[in-house]
């Protein structure tokens, strides 16, 4: 190909026409709106090339910017322009209900204690197997702690707190024998205008991570 020829294709004549649109081009859609006024938008057309329909999607029309103020607004001063909480957009009701009463069963190798305590943790009853006559090793066993059991639900009925108490927390520490048994006291026939009351059970065993030494293993023979 001669440079002639070369000369010919890149001539302006012949690229110009190339460069403009074979059709009509048609009307922006309202949701192009917003981008009209960007560089590469600008860029495409001369003013003197636009249909007067392009013109105004250009410009933007007054509805669309004063939509876009007010998104603007809310997004810079949230509380202004959010009054409600969410809790009233959402249509969720809040919980209303009084605090829970906590049962704690502290169960070891030795001994079981249980404690009840109103919602800010002030105790209202605190027994151990001492109290009911078990001496030294005999506060240790399931037995004594299924009587323990028998006998602090007793007392919440002398007391008046069962009637009192609407929601009941289960708070169990240990594993010592005496978990066990207090629990099937509440599963039972002593336990049966408690039961309803039960909200959640809970496991506050204590775990540790490292600390000082343990003692030495006891070896027998």
């Amino acid at each position: 190909m001669g440079r002639f020829t070369i000369n010919r294709l890149l001539a302006p004549e012949l690229t110009r026409p190339l460069s403009k649109p074979a059709c009509a081009t048609p009307t922006v859609p309202q949701w192009t709106r917003l981008f009209s006024q960007s560089r590469a938008t600008q860029n495409t057309w001369t003013p003197s090339q636009r249909t007067p329909q392009q013109q105004n999607a250009a410009t933007g029309s007054p509805s669309m910017n004063r939509i876009v103020q007010n998104v603007m607004r809310s997004s810079l001063k949230p509380s202004e322009a959010n009054s409600e909480s969410l809790s009233e957009t959402l249509g969720v009701q809040e919980d209303e209900s009084p605090e829970p009463y906590h049962f704690h069963i502290y169960s070891h190798k030795h001994n079981t204690h249980i404690t009840l305590t109103k919602p800010n943790r002030d105790a209202l009853l605190s027994l151990s197997c001492g109290n009911l006559g078990f001496k030294k090793s005999g506060r240790k066993h399931y037995d004594s702690a299924y009587q323990l059991g028998a006998y602090a639900i007793d007392k919440m009925h002398q007391k008046g707190l069962v009637n009192k108490i609407h929601k009941l927390e289960v708070v169990l520490r240990g594993f010592g024998p005496g978990r066990e048994a207090v629990v099937k006291v509440l599963m039972g026939n002593e336990g049966k205008l408690l039961r309803p009351k039960i909200t959640r059970v809970a496991d506050s065993t204590r775990l540790k991570f490292g600390g000082t030494r343990s003692p030495k293993m006891r070896r027998l023979g």
